[in-house]
């Protein structure tokens, strides 16, 4: 991942914002609820490097609590929906067609609940509250990765290896866990990665409609709602949050893309040739010699088609 300039950017920006969610459980260069009447929306200075908003708090204090609250709504929403998205698969690749084709059905109809709609219903009895963004992020974003995913799983579970284990009598969720889901990961990690970049900016706009975090909890999308009425007059207040927002947003779309590429034997001749040479090591010389032949042969083609795709393109 480190060898391509997105991987390092993601890579870099995560890694700030990991140490930063953990440096502020235990200091900001000023405390978050310091307030001052005196000094509101200030521009950056020695004292506030980022400025004051309109109740004389630092800009800069409130990012970083902000950022270990964004940090766990993403992880939790990313949980929730890898597990989610995974049980639905299950279900959709089921041997049993009426199961595959309820749940199938089921996700269709769902996936077109906006995920804005389902937290102003859960809203309704639980209130502004972390659980809401997490609850919507996660359900709707489960549901998507289904329907993503899905395919992917349905050629795994039609391949060859797959058709033997069941013949062996091996059990289908040892099945799903050993084949499908390993067939299915570059693809996995491309889609988590999105529903956190996507759950954080879902985070500020469910705020900003008053069903998010609440006021009285540090978030990227408090300090937006805070400022976003006076951008006209004090635009540098609105600048920092939405910058900060951008770029993780950013780093964690192109995390998935990267370790996709990083973890594909298809798109890494790396990790490709590594395989190859584990196979080859466990094979009598002679059937190595075959094998090494047609495993250059195919890494040749594979490359061949990637380029032409690419050129194509």
């Amino acid at each position: 991942m480190w060898r391509k300039a997105s991987g390092r950017y993601s890579l870099i920006v995560l890694a700030i914002w990991i140490l930063v969610s953990l440096v502020s459980r235990f200091w900001t260069p000023v405390p978050i609820w310091t307030t001052d009447g005196y000094r509101i929306w200030q521009a950056p200075s020695r004292v506030h490097l980022l400025g004051t908003d309109g109740t004389g708090a630092d800009i800069l204090s409130w990012l970083m609590a902000g950022s270990a609250t964004n940090l766990a709504i993403s992880l939790l929403a990313v949980v929730l929906s890898g597990v989610l998205g995974l049980l639905l698969v299950m279900a959709m690749v089921s041997r049993r067609s009426g199961v595959s084709q309820t749940v199938v059905v089921l996700v269709d109809a769902l996936i077109s609940l906006p995920t804005v709609l389902l937290a102003l219903i859960l809203a309704v009895p639980l209130g502004p509250s972390i659980a809401v963004v997490v609850v919507a992020c996660g359900f709707g974003y489960g549901l998507n990765l289904a329907r993503i995913v899905r395919p992917q799983a349905l050629l795994a579970a039609e391949s060859d290896y797959v058709q033997s284990a069941r013949h062996s009598g091996v059990g289908s969720f040892r099945i799903f866990c050993t084949h499908l889901v390993p067939n299915v990961v570059p693809v996995l990690c491309v889609q988590l990665s999105m529903s956190a970049g996507t759950s954080v900016l879902a985070e500020a706009g469910l705020t900003y409609l008053g069903v998010g975090v609440p006021s009285g909890l540090p978030s990227w999308g408090h300090s937006l709602t805070t400022s976003v009425k006076f951008i006209n007059v004090f635009p540098l207040t609105v600048l920092w949050p939405g910058l900060v927002v951008t770029m993780v947003v950013v780093a964690l779309n192109l995390f998935g893309d990267a370790l996709r590429d990083a973890i594909d034997p298809v798109t890494n001749p790396t990790l490709r040739a590594a395989v190859a040479a584990a196979g080859r090591s466990a094979l009598p010389s002679a059937e190595r010699q075959e094998m090494s032949a047609q495993l250059d042969d195919s890494g040749r083609h594979v490359e061949n088609a990637i380029h032409a795709g690419e050129g194509g393109q």
